[in-house]
């Protein structure tokens, strides 16, 4: 990963109160795990900035090195690494994902 791209992907991450690095948008994603994780997160309510990975060839391989984790989706919250869609979803079930945006809005 290159510096540019590891300062690109920081500057996301660290600039929105959530981020959802995904394949393909919101409103099309482009694999099931992006779609089930752009589910949960409409499910909770929460307003979020996502990244299209598909469009960038450097931020697609580059966001595995900036989170040491091997697939797409990633969820970021407060410029903290969550976990891919298996990861949300277990937090979702258990309440822990809900009680993470308790009280939180994009603007903060």
């Amino acid at each position: 990963m290159t510096d540019d791209t590891n300062a690109r992907i920081d500057a996301v991450v660290k600039n929105n109160h959530v981020v959802l690095f995904m394949k393909g948008t919101p409103l099309f994603p482009q694999c099931g795990f992006s779609s089930r994780a752009i589910a949960i997160l409409e499910r909770l309510g929460v307003e979020f900035e996502s990244v299209d990975v598909l469009q960038d060839q450097g931020i697609r391989q580059g966001i595995k090195a900036y989170s040491d984790w091997p697939t797409i989706p990633q969820l970021y919250v407060d410029g903290e690494f969550v976990g891919g869609s298996d990861i949300m979803m277990e937090m979702y079930e258990s309440g822990e994902l809900g009680e993470l945006f308790a009280g939180k809005t994009a603007a903060e």
